[in-house]
C-alpha cells in the first residue's frame, strides 16, 4: 500500500527543525509534522513570510505547535545564532530537515564570500547541523534529512582549489554542485556517526519536479533567464503540487523503517509514492571526505562528530 502522510507516527513531545519553512516543500513539511503533534521550529530568513506561513497552517490546524526562528543561511553568524538559540531553549532536537535552498541564480556571494548556491544549499546547513548535533545526540533516535534533487546527477565533485567556481561560474553547474554536495554530506555524516557510535540517522530525500516558488525565484533573480523560464514552465505544467513533493522528505524523516544513508524519492522519477531508492552513483569515499574537509576549511568550523559525541556523553 502506498505511503502517505497518514502513515506518519504520532510526534507529540518531538522537536523538529525545518529550514525554509515559509513556502513550498518546507511549508508542507511543517504542516504535516505539526498535524502529528510535533513542536515545529520554522527556521526562515524572512520573519514576515514565516508569520504568514504559520497563519496558513494554523488556519487549518489551530492546535499546531509552531515556533519561528530567524535563519539566513547566507550568513554563518545568523546560522550559529539560530542553532544556539534552539539548543538553549529546547536542549533536544529529534529531527532536522535541511530543506531551504536557491536554484539557478546569477553569480552572487554570501556574507562570508561563498558562492551563493553552495553557501546556502550546503555550507549553511553544514554549520547548522554541526551546532545542532549536541541537541540531536541528546534525543533518542534523532534523524537528519538532507534534501537533494535530480540535479545531483549532473553535479561535479567539489574542487578544493575552486569550490566557489570563480572564473567559471554557470548557474546550473553551481546548482548541480550544491545538490551533489547535499548527498555527499548526508552520506559522510552517516559514515562518521556510525564510526563514532552516534544514535542519529542521516537520510537523503529528493522530491522530484515540484511546482513551488523555487523556480519562480530563479526567474525573478535572473531577470527572466531562458533556462530558468523553461524550468518554471515545466514545473507549472507537469510538476507535482508541493504537498506531494514533500512526501519523500516526510517519509525519510518519519518512517520507522528508514535507515541512515538511504535515499527516498518518488517511485517513478518525479511521480508516484515516496519509496526507498538505490543511489545510482554511490558516492566515492574520497569525494565525501574532500567535501567535509573543504566545508570545514571554508566555514572555519571543526565538525568532529566523534569529539562532539564524546562531550555529549
Amino acid at each position: 500500500m502506498a505511503w502517505t502522510p497518514d502513515d506518519i507516527p504520532e510526534l507529540s513531545g518531538h522537536v523538529v527543525v525545518v529550514s525554509g519553512a515559509t513556502s513550498g516543500l518546507g511549508l508542507e513539511t511543517a504542516r504535516e509534522l505539526g498535524r502529528k503533534g510535533a513542536r515545529v521550529v520554522m527556521a526562515a530568513r524572512n520573519r514576515d513570510k514565516a508569520i504568514h506561513a504559520r497563519r496558513k497552517i494554523t488556519a487549518d490546524l489551530p492546535d499546531a505547535d509552531l515556533e519561528i526562528r530567524e535563519l539566513d543561511l547566507a550568513s554563518l553568524e545568523s546560522v550559529r545564532a539560530c542553532a544556539h538559540g534552539i539548543v538553549a531553549d529546547h536542549g533536544k532536537v529529534h529531527l532536522l530537515i535541511n530543506n531551504a535552498g536557491v536554484m539557478g541564480v546569477p553569480e552572487q556571494e554570501t556574507a562570508e564570500g561563498f558562492e551563493m548556491q553552495l553557501g546556502v544549499n550546503h555550507l549553511g546547513h553544514f554549520v547548522l547541523t554541526r551546532h545542532l548535533l549536541p541537541a540531536l545526540l541528546a534525543a533518542p533516535a534523532a534523524r537528519v534529512v538532507s534534501v537533494t534533487s535530480f540535479a545531483r546527477l549532473m553535479g561535479h565533485t567539489i574542487d578544493p582549489d575552486n569550490p566557489h567556481l570563480r572564473g567559471m561560474y554557470d548557474p546550473w553547474r553551481a546548482y548541480a554542485q550544491s545538490k551533489l554536495a547535499n548527498l555527499h554530506f548526508a552520506v559522510e555524516l552517516q559514515r562518521r556517526l556510525e564510526t563514532a557510535g552516534g544514535n542519529i540517522q542521516s537520510v537523503v530525500a529528493h522530491p522530484g519536479l515540484s511546482h513551488t516558488d523555487l523556480q519562480a525565484r530563479s526567474v525573478r533573480e535572473t531577470g527572466g533567464g531562458t533556462s530558468q523560464r523553461f524550468w518554471h514552465l515545466m514545473a507549472r505544467a507537469i510538476g507535482r503540487p508541493a504537498d506531494h513533493g514533500a512526501r519523500p522528505v516526510l517519509r525519510a524523516a518519519t518512517d520507522p523503517g528508514a535507515r541512515g544513508g538511504e535515499l527516498y524519492a518518488p517511485k517513478w522519477g518525479s511521480f508516484g509514492a515516496p519509496v526507498r531508492r538505490p543511489l545510482f552513483r554511490r558516492p566515492d569515499r574520497r569525494a565525501t571526505r574532500t567535501l567535509w574537509e573543504v566545508s570545514e576549511r571554508e566555514t572555519g568550523e571543526r565538525f568532529d562528530v566523534a569529539q562532539i559525541l564524546k562531550k555529549a556523553t
